[in-house]
């Protein structure tokens, strides 16, 4: 189940190369772990060092090119791509610039457009110095924002991608039931936290690279904070927020639990937000907009109210990373469509220091939704 097969690389590449052709873009530089994974199957931790820059360079046609620092080759070289270029890195007086614009100027002459994804949701992983040599190199070069020729194609998922994310929300959904058997009063935050990290590996995860929430008296007011050393006590909300992981893959969903007891306020908010969520899936289908799953939640969080959610959204979507777009937002006009994975996060506030929060995983199908998460009960649980 791990990996890709090398023709599902072949099919994402030449899908954004049509694209690249239809803008008349010559190469498309990418540098960020998300884009050069997607298109390479490199899979590494070793991101998480901010030391050394990673270059993929996708010409309108053919196999791309990688240009990265010689430590990376061996895994490389386990992946589909052929050329790989190296550098010894760090090597600040030319890391990597030299070898990236000669390798521009091999694919696509002096005079190239080259692509690089500039609009919301990206970002270079290049130093800005590095940048600027780059550009001052190719001087003849034409420069366009190129993010919608990758995101077009990341936005729907392989039936393979498909599989993992599934297997993955499987994992999540099966951790989150085991929740009333190691939580309880008494408890720190950090203590449930962990609890919860290794219980996710037991069942499957590779990482748990994402988990936040909070616990409090009658409910909580943040749910992005890492835990704290609050323990755990009677009539407490409790609400945990994954992004696990699997072969790269995310589940991104939350789960929210009551302490002993429950206030009638806090139980009430809970079914309002699970109502909310499933207003939101009778809502999916192909050609739909995400406004229009955003204006079904909403109607039910704030009934005769406009306006958009005070978080700014109400979902979004989900894959190699733990945030993707599009957005579901009252202004987002993507049309949804088969094989968009989705998360539907209708929170609100609903007493002063309060707000509720809860969230579910699907994929968009030829003729609605499929969950990928296991669906949490309308009412919320009570630990005892």
């Amino acid at each position: 189940m791990r990996g890709f097969s090398r023709e599902e690389y072949q099919r994402r590449c030449q899908s954004v190369q049509v694209n690249m052709q239809d803008c008349g873009i010559d190469v498309l530089w990418l540098s960020t772990e998300a884009d050069v994974r997607y298109l390479t199957g490199f899979l590494t931790q070793f991101w998480q060092s901010p030391t050394r820059p990673w270059y993929l360079l996708l010409p309108q046609s053919g196999m791309p090119v990688a240009v990265i620092p010689a430590i990376g080759e061996p895994c490389m070289q386990r992946t589909w791509v052929e050329d790989i270029r190296t550098w010894t890195s760090p090597y600040p007086d030319d890391d990597g610039v030299s070898l990236l614009v000669d390798t521009v100027i091999d694919l696509a002459g002096q005079d190239a457009t080259i692509g690089l994804p500039m609009g919301p949701e990206t970002h270079m992983r290049c130093p800005l110095a590095d940048l600027e040599r780059i550009r001052r190199h190719l001087g003849n070069a034409r420069w366009e924002d190129a993010t919608s020729l990758i995101r077009q194609v990341r936005q729907i998922k392989s039936a393979a991608e498909i599989d993992k994310l599934r297997h993955v929300c499987a994992i999540a959904s099966r951790t989150f039931a085991d929740v009333p058997l190691f939580a309880r009063a008494g408890m720190s935050e950090m203590d449930v936290f962990r609890a919860f990290k290794i219980a996710c590996l037991q069942h499957g995860a590779d990482d748990v690279a994402y988990l936040v929430g909070a616990a409090r008296a009658g409910g909580y007011d943040d749910i992005i904070s890492p835990p704290g050393d609050h323990v755990l006590v009677d009539g407490d909300v409790l609400i945990l927020d994954t992004g696990c992981t699997f072969d790269g893959y995310f589940a991104d969903f939350d789960r929210n639990y009551a302490i002993n007891r429950v206030e009638v306020a806090t139980a009430s908010a809970h079914q309002r937000t699970w109502d909310a969520t499933e207003a939101g899936l009778a809502s999916i289908k192909p050609g739909v907009t995400c406004s229009t799953v955003f204006t079904a939640m909403h109607r039910v969080l704030a009934p005769g109210r406009g306006g958009a959610s005070l978080v700014g959204r109400l979902g979004h979507g989900l894959g190699i990373q733990l945030t993707e777009t599009p957005s579901i937002t009252e202004l987002d006009q993507t049309v949804l469509m088969p094989g968009m994975v989705m998360t539907l996060e209708p929170g609100f506030s609903y007493a002063p220091g309060r707000v509720m929060v809860h969230e579910e995983n699907v994929v968009v199908t030829d003729d609605g939704y499929e969950l990928l998460s296991v669906r949490a009960r309308r009412d919320i649980p009570v630990i005892v």
